[in-house]
C-alpha cells in the first residue's frame, strides 16, 4: 500500500476540506480518467483496491496512472480508552480529494473497456466520481 517513506511530523491536524484544486484537474498522461465530484478522504487501502480492480478488468492491457498520493496521517485511539492522554497512533494514510481532482488515468484500451474498468474502480472509493475523456 502507498504511504510516505518519511515525514517531518508523525501526526497532523485534520484541517479544512473546502475550495477547488488548481492542479491535477486535467488529464495529463492518459486518454480516459476518473475525476472526483466531491470532497473527501481516499484511504491507501481504497486506492490499492481500486487499482487492482482496474488492472484486472483490462487484463493488464494499456497503461494506468494514480494521480493522488496518501500523505496525510489519520490517528485513532484504541477502543475503550479514557479521554485525554494525548493523540492516538497513526491508523491510516489518506489523500485529501477535492472536487475536480483526477484520481486515475488510463490509455491503450477502448473507451467501453476503460469506462467499465473505471466504474469498477470508482465503486471501491469513498468519494463520488465521474468518467472523463480527452477532447
Amino acid at each position: 500500500m502507498l504511504s510516505p517513506k518519511n515525514v517531518k511530523f508523525r501526526k497532523q491536524m485534520r484541517g479544512r476540506m473546502k475550495g477547488k484544486p488548481t492542479r491535477g484537474v486535467t488529464l495529463s498522461f492518459g486518454d480516459f480518467g476518473l475525476q472526483s465530484i466531491e470532497c473527501g478522504y481516499v484511504n491507501a487501502r481504497q486506492l490499492e483496491a481500486a487499482r487492482i480492480a482496474l488492472t484486472r478488468k483490462v487484463k493488464r492491457a494499456g497503461r494506468s496512472w494514480i494521480r493522488i498520493f496518501p500523505d496525510k496521517p489519520i490517528t485513532k485511539k484504541p477502543a475503550e480508552v479514557r479521554m485525554g492522554k494525548g493523540k492516538g497512533d497513526t491508523d491510516a494514510w489518506v489523500a485529501v480529494v477535492r472536487p475536480g481532482k483526477i484520481i486515475y488515468e488510463m490509455e491503450g484500451v477502448s473507451k467501453e473497456v476503460a469506462q467499465e474498468a473505471l466504474k469498477l474502480a470508482a465503486s471501491k472509493l469513498s468519494v463520488k466520481t465521474r468518467f472523463v475523456e480527452r477532447r
